[in-house]
């Protein structure tokens, strides 16, 4: 049960979030919150980074997503490591999340916009962010498991 709440609860921050940029900022508009650090309201029609951006339809990328949910789901029900079921859970509720936003929009809001002088990271949003951990965690499980 605490995970269906931890779940919902981490999609809907993140829909939230999604939100408000776009109910509060114009297209491509951007906040400096410090040198490091932008909001910045960016539609994301392709995956990361927008690759495939214009070349394929947002119902082909949901269905793709959805296969991906599905086998990940399968694996997260077939482990027996705590940190890679955790993994696996965090990558679902990213992805789910990036799902249901494509779902209402056609595409993926990001709108957190890191850079270091002239350099600059791809736009992303707090369901790229709980993608990345779950990755993260799942290659420490892996080398703990090399460990052992």
């Amino acid at each position: 049960m605490i995970k269906i709440v931890i779940l919902v609860s981490l999609i809907v921050f993140d829909l939230l979030t999604k939100y408000l940029i776009q109910d509060n900022l114009f297209l491509n508009q951007s906040i400096k919150i410090n040198e490091y650090f932008d909001l910045v309201y960016v539609q994301n029609f392709g995956v990361s980074f927008g690759l495939f951006s214009g070349y394929v339809s947002h119902w082909i990328l949901i269905f793709i997503a959805l296969i991906v949910v599905i086998l990940i789901f399968y694996l997260f029900i077939k482990s027996d490591k705590q940190l890679e079921k955790l993994a696996y859970f965090f990558v679902i509720i990213g992805a789910l999340s990036n799902i249901i936003d494509r779902l209402i929009n056609s595409y993926v809001v990001d709108f957190i916009l890191l850079h270091y002088e002239n350099f600059y990271w791809p736009a992303f949003n707090l369901a790229d962010i709980y993608i990345t951990i779950g990755i993260i965690m799942l290659i420490m499980s892996f080398f703990i498991k090399l460990k052992q």
